[in-house]
């Protein structure tokens, strides 16, 4: 692996780390801690039209009122009745927008073999988008990591579990999912985290196995 494919590879990663970031509750942190600085230097490293949107979702958060932030996305991911867009894969896949269904538990496997565990302050489903990209952040990482080490059979492995997961799970419903978002938000910065969370997905579905 060349120093330029490790650096795409942790961009990749830091990219999907800050899009799980940004599907929590909107708060001050997000621009004290220059969160979308960092945002947009790893997706220069993934794609230029991502760096754009990047840079539309950093303005759009600085320049919104707090508060109309946060109705937004309690209207769009809480309710508390006729929510907009509920962030749980199993409202997508079970086809009646339930929760806790097969998928869930089928999610929770996954985890398991990719050794990722949900932090205990996590009060979510294990199936938020949340959660579902920060496990995708691993997978891209300790693959990326592998390579690194010359480690062909873990890298094989994490790319073969990332390909699982997006084929079954992220990626068969971050589609639907966004364009709800997209649909029903208010804000700029929920339609442009919408959009791009759906396309970084779709690129890590279709990138090439090695």
């Amino acid at each position: 692996m060349t120093q330029d494919e490790w650096e795409r590879g942790i961009a990749r990663a830091d990219l999907c780390r800050f899009l799980a970031a940004c599907y929590y509750q909107p708060g001050p942190e997000f621009a004290e801690e220059k969160m979308f600085d960092s945002m947009r230097a790893a997706a220069s490293r993934v794609a230029p039209d991502f760096e754009e949107r990047v840079r539309r979702m950093g303005d759009a958060f600085m320049t919104e009122d707090r508060e109309a932030l946060l109705v937004d996305y309690t209207r769009l991911f809480l309710g508390p009745v006729d929510t907009l867009a509920k962030p749980y894969g199993s409202a997508w896949l079970g086809g009646q927008q339930a929760l806790m269904q097969d998928s869930t538990v089928a999610v929770e496997q996954l985890y398991e073999e990719g050794g990722f565990e949900i932090d205990e302050g996590f009060h979510e489903l294990p199936d938020h988008v949340a959660a579902e990209l920060e496990f995708l952040y691993l997978l891209i990482f300790r693959d990326t990591d592998a390579q690194r080490n010359g480690d062909l059979e873990s890298a094989n492995m994490m790319t073969a579990l990332r390909q699982r997961f997006l084929a079954e799970h992220l990626g068969a419903w971050i589609g639907p999912f966004s364009n709800a978002v997209e649909s029903g938000a208010q804000t700029g910065f929920y339609r442009e985290l919408a959009a791009l969370a759906a396309r970084f997905v779709t690129q890590e579905a279709n990138a090439d196995r090695h």
